[in-house]
């Protein structure tokens, strides 16, 4: 019954808007305000504890933390290295108790030391092939004939893509050098496809995997009505599992200014919101289901009060003041009878 009546609340209100539009745009809406009013949108599919819906796929807003790996980094030619690199270097013909084989990175200061007996060379801002000359006339200081090979083992750009990425108020994610990229709106892979689009700018054919470290930007609410002392007001972070009974743990139960009169108010696109009245005995008491119902995305979970402690409070606020009012007058009758009769006062107090 309470669907039927929603059901037709939606539609009167969807009628009546389309009713409005029509009228200002024959008077005199211009062409842009004459637009057709949104078709009607089904009401989302209610899940419960044993019978929870799948969500869609999950909308990155801010400020959700992103967790962003780069598989495939590899710079344009021709590239020029830059101080925080890593360089694979292999050279032959060395010392044989001093090799120079393996990853090495370039100082703050743009130099590689390849150890105490061949020194430091400076690289940065140089290609790969003229560091590999570099060093192989470094080398010849002390080697007769060194064969040096010089890779890129890592740059430094890929460490500012890796890691754990914050979306920001203006909704993108920063990635050092390589700039920012605007990712709210977007589902997981199409926010991967934006970033390797974006790093093609500076990568030969970039590939990186994008997930959710930390949804953030999902939250319900939870509402206790406060019998006249203020309402009180949680707000939680939705992980897609959780129902009315997990929501409620979150904040310990139920208060003793709570009813068990409890509802979800749940807001649905143009203005038809859905109510979803919760049966706390049954779920508590009997072990049910079906009004445990699973949170949503924005989800207002409703604890009304207790009217008795309501009712207590507001005849409190009414009749207090009047107590105080009439205690005020009486000691002050009292007061000036006492000076007027100071010896009637000192008898009635058992004065001799």
């Amino acid at each position: 019954m309470h669907n039927r009546r929603q059901a037709k609340s939606c539609w009167f209100t969807t009628l009546m808007a389309g009713w409005m539009l029509s009228g200002c745009a024959q008077i005199h809406s211009p062409p842009a305000m004459q637009t057709a009013m949104p078709p009607m949108v089904a009401a989302q599919p209610v899940g419960s504890e044993n019978s929870k819906v799948s969500f869609p796929a999950y909308v990155i807003e801010p400020p959700d933390i992103l967790e962003i790996d780069a598989i495939r980094v590899v710079p344009k030619a021709p590239y020029k290295i830059e101080p925080l690199d890593f360089l694979g270097i292999h050279v032959s013909g060395t010392l044989a108790d001093q090799p120079i084989l393996g990853t090495y990175g370039v100082e703050p200061g743009g130099g590689v030391n390849l150890g105490p007996s061949y020194g430091r060379v400076l690289v940065a801002g140089l290609t790969l092939e003229e560091a590999s000359e570099a060093i192989t006339r470094q080398l010849r200081r002390t080697l007769k004939a060194p064969q040096v090979s010089v890779t890129l083992a890592a740059s430094s750009g890929q460490q500012q893509i890796n890691g754990q990425h914050r979306v920001g108020p203006d909704g993108t994610v920063n990635l050092g050098e390589y700039g920012t990229v605007e990712v709210t709106g977007m589902t997981v892979e199409q926010a991967k496809q934006t970033i390797e689009t974006h790093l093609a700018q500076y990568l030969e054919k970039p590939e990186v995997s994008v997930d959710v470290f930390n949804y953030a930007s999902k939250v319900y609410y939870i509402i206790s009505e406060g019998a006249g002392f203020g309402d009180s007001l949680v707000r939680l972070q939705f992980t897609g599992n959780e129902t009315v009974l997990d929501a409620i743990s979150q904040i310990n139960g139920l208060s003793r200014l709570a009813s068990k009169r409890i509802w979800i108010a749940r807001p649905t696109p143009y203005g038809c919101d859905q109510r979803l009245d919760v049966n706390w005995a049954d779920i508590t008491q009997k072990g049910e289901t079906k009004t445990n119902y699973q949170i949503m995305p924005g989800d207002r979970i409703y604890l009304a009060q207790n009217e008795l402690i309501a009712l207590d409070t507001f005849m409190g606020k009414i009749l207090n003041p009047v107590e105080r009012l009439f205690g005020i007058g009486t000691l002050g009758a009292q007061s000036i009878f006492e000076i007027k009769h100071p010896a009637s006062s000192f008898a009635g107090r058992g004065g001799g």
